[in-house]
């Protein structure tokens, strides 16, 4: 890990153990080395240091491109491995530094349903998690995390301390998928990409937090 990454995940991992509580499961699940993907459901501003920080290894996050903009914040941001995604959470830019990341033997989150839950509940899978998941070779890993809505949801203007978790499910295969993609026509592809993200999304519907 660099050494402002370190730092940021001690101390999110205090923060977690402290105010806000925290328990992981799983995390065993995430390959030690190498490219992979983190697909997770997204309830809070909480979730992504929360995935991160259970964790062993440095990961990748998505950060909107504007932020970047500001010479302090840029650079605390790509300390922490932040990629710069535009408003809308994609773009062939995006998706290159994602797939570049990867390749480079990083991991990354993404969140399938874009956008954070405005009601707790799972919401619908985007097919943009299907493209990257196709377009690259990393093993895909769907995590969930619980109690961050209750913590930090957007009905709240600060976070508030409630036992929050995250799990960490078994590696997904699409390697079927990702060779029909090879040789499929543009119409048959656009369903993979949102087959593979229903596939993801529901797996992560499935995981559940074992009990205290």
């Amino acid at each position: 890990m660099k050494f402002s990454y370190r730092i940021a995940w001690i101390l999110f991992r205090t923060i977690y153990g402290t105010y806000i509580r925290r328990n992981v499961y799983g995390a065993e699940n995430v390959p030690s080395t190498g490219g992979v993907i983190l697909a997770s459901n997204h309830a809070s501003y909480l979730d992504p240091p929360l995935v991160g920080c259970g964790l062993d290894r440095d990961i990748n996050y998505l950060a909107r491109e504007s932020l970047f903009r500001f010479p302090i914040v840029g650079a605390i941001m790509r300390s922490w491995n932040a990629v710069p995604v535009d408003r809308n959470g994609g773009g062939a830019k995006g998706l290159k530094i994602i797939l570049d990341r990867l390749l480079a033997g990083n991991g990354i989150i993404l969140f399938p349903e874009g956008t954070r839950t405005r009601d707790g509940r799972l919401q619908p899978a985007h097919s943009g998690i299907g493209l990257t998941v196709i377009k690259s070779n990393a093993p895909v890993v769907p995590v969930r995390v619980f109690g961050t809505f209750e913590a930090y949801g957007r009905h709240l203007k600060f976070p508030r301390p409630y036992r929050v978790a995250v799990k960490y499910g078994s590696p997904m295969n699409f390697e079927a998928l990702r060779a029909e993609a090879k040789h499929c026509d543009k119409a048959r592809l656009k369903q993979i990409y949102q087959q593979v993200a229903d596939e993801i999304m529901a797996t992560i519907g499935q995981l559940e937090a074992k009990p205290d």
